[in-house]
């Protein structure tokens, strides 16, 4: 089975996360945490400033590792390292998701997640 390693930023702005929801693909209109894949040569940490500069036009603080998740999607294994994120720059810009919302932790089984990110969201609501 194909292996894909990527990265997720859970970007926190006081008591809220930020979640975009993917606008292509076999997962369109579900949420996820923003992120992608690592490049070769690349930390976990640098990958995740230059997808977060590349899919928002924004600065991000890597603050803090929260967890790795694996999950067996049909096509591919997964492997995603999660890192909670704070903003630098205050400006977010969807260059590649069709919606984003600040969700409290209590809203955050509000949403449709992809099954991978479900995983993340119990962690978030059982250690933050």
């Amino acid at each position: 089975m194909k292996q894909i390693e990527v990265v997720a930023a859970i970007i926190r702005k006081g008591d809220k996360i930020f979640a975009t929801q993917r606008g292509y693909g076999e997962w369109k209109d579900w949420w996820e945490f923003p992120g992608g894949k690592m490049e070769a040569g690349e930390t976990p940490e640098e990958a995740l400033v230059r997808e977060i500069r590349e899919e928002l036009s924004a600065e991000i603080s890597v603050d803090e590792f929260l967890c790795t998740v694996e999950y067996d999607y049909p096509k591919f294994h997964l492997k995603m390292h999660c890192y909670l994120c704070s903003l630098v720059t205050e400006a977010l810009h969807l260059n590649e998701h069709e919606a984003a919302k600040w969700l409290t932790k209590d809203e955050l089984d509000g949403v449709n997640w992809l099954p991978a990110d479900v995983i993340v969201v119990q962690t978030i609501k059982s250690r933050i």
